[in-house]
């Protein structure tokens, strides 16, 4: 039995060598936490990791040991086996608006114009350098926990949608979902002029 499971690691581990992706990580926070015993105190620590391929893959996972290293690499493998992908408008942002909620955590990302760069708080910083999203307005409007505002910010990227899964979703084509937004502005001065007359 142990030998099975043994051999499923092996696998998920030759998985990440062959996908040659090169993957970033970036430590978010470190927490020393004490555990009250007989003997006195007994500390540990927990890491919170967030890990992309900065191609639109991003994934975090938490970690914990009685040394920081150890507790690194656990929240490290935990990352990369919860790898999310997020659909970007250009390669550089979100396709829209969207809001993510996790616990008390609040978090609101907005689209924004090239050049625009990053402007979003530490733990949510983390999270679009390594996803490798470039231009976006983000901000925190709940809990400054950074577990918290690192899942409400997952939660955010997972409500994420690009206008061709959309379209095929509703069964349309893409150009008839942004034709007809951009066509609606062009009719309403038509219609009160109408109304006018």
């Amino acid at each position: 039995m142990a030998r099975e499971s043994r051999g499923g690691r092996d696998r998920d581990r030759e998985r990440e060598r062959d996908s040659g992706d090169e993957l970033i990580d970036k430590l978010v926070t470190i927490n020393r936490v004490a555990k009250v015993v007989k003997g006195g105190r007994r500390f540990a620590f927990a890491a919170l990791v967030v890990v992309g391929d900065q191609k639109g893959r991003v994934g975090y996972g938490a970690g914990k040991a009685r040394e920081v290293p150890e507790a690194i690499r656990k929240a490290t493998d935990r990352a990369k086996r919860s790898m999310i992908r997020v659909p970007m408008k250009e390669g550089r942002t979100l396709h829209h608006d969207v809001q993510g909620r996790y616990g008390a955590g609040s978090v609101v990302l907005r689209s924004a114009s090239a050049g625009t760069g990053i402007i979003a708080g530490g733990p949510m910083r983390a999270v679009f350098e390594t996803l490798g999203i470039g231009d976006v307005v983000a901000k925190s409007l709940g809990s400054r926990n950074p577990h918290n505002m690192v899942k409400a910010t997952f939660d955010a990227l997972t409500r994420c949608a690009s206008p061709r899964s959309v379209a095929s979703r509703r069964g349309k084509k893409v150009s008839d979902l942004l034709g007809r937004r951009e066509a609606a502005p062009a009719t309403a001065p038509a219609q009160e002029a109408q109304a006018d007359g």
